[in-house]
């Protein structure tokens, strides 16, 4: 088995109505249910870029991993992802407006992709989200947005929860053009350098799309960018 592995990308880049048939019966009808069809082709494309990521990972073919999600309130067909044949393997997926990204890999797993909006930010969410040395920092929607997709991340990792988002600071980590990319690394998937990170014993992946969502990647490992 390979370290973490991140694959990301534009959703008609990824999409395949041919590929639905490795989709679970009930990830079908999951994205049956979708009344717009830009939303049904993310949750699409994102549940196929898992399997080819958990694939890479493992060394398989794709059509021999069955992914399925639990929720700890309400049960099984949605919640966190996780592979029936590789239970213990890490795997997180996010998609937004077009644009999806999955981690796969040892440790725990956490990926947050969301569109950066346009206007002021929202102040509600600045006090519900962030810590209050968080707060200061969120001059704009794109820092407040990447302080977001931070937390959302640690949510998909199993380590925070909805109301408790201001209890963990990340007021120490750089934010936006306060990094330079690493050499050699190049740019994330459709935009901006990539930045590393490292905070209490994690590892961050960030990076920004041109077409304006951010992205973060938190994983108990380094992880590489596919």
């Amino acid at each position: 088995m390979r370290d973490c592995l991140v694959l990301a990308g534009p959703t008609d880049e990824i999409y395949s109505a041919a590929g639905t048939d490795l989709l679970t019966e009930v990830e079908r009808e999951r994205a049956a249910a979708f009344v717009q069809e830009g939303d049904r082709r993310d949750f699409v494309a994102a549940h196929l870029l898992v399997r080819r990521c958990a694939a890479k990972v493992l060394g398989v073919p794709e059509d021999r991993l069955t992914l399925l999600q639990h929720c700890d309130r309400c049960g099984p067909g949605h919640g966190r992802p996780y592979l029936a044949e590789v239970p213990e393997l890490g795997v997180s997926l996010s998609h937004s407006h077009g644009y999806v990204c999955v981690a796969v890999g040892p440790g725990r797993v956490g990926v947050d992709a969301e569109r950066v909006p346009a206007g002021p930010p929202d102040r509600a969410l600045v006090s519900h989200a962030l810590a209050p040395a968080e707060r200061p920092l969120a001059r704009d929607n794109e820092a407040l947005i990447r302080l977001w997709v931070r937390k959302e991340a640690l949510i998909k990792r199993g380590e925070l929860t909805l109301d408790a988002l201001g209890t963990i600071d990340l007021s120490a980590l750089p934010l936006g053009g306060d990094t330079t990319p690493p050499d050699g690394e190049g740019a994330g998937p459709g935009g901006e350098g990539i930045r590393r990170l490292e905070w209490a014993g994690r590892h961050l992946l960030e990076w920004r799309t041109g077409s304006g969502v951010a992205v973060c990647v938190v994983t108990d490992h380094p992880a590489t960018l596919g």
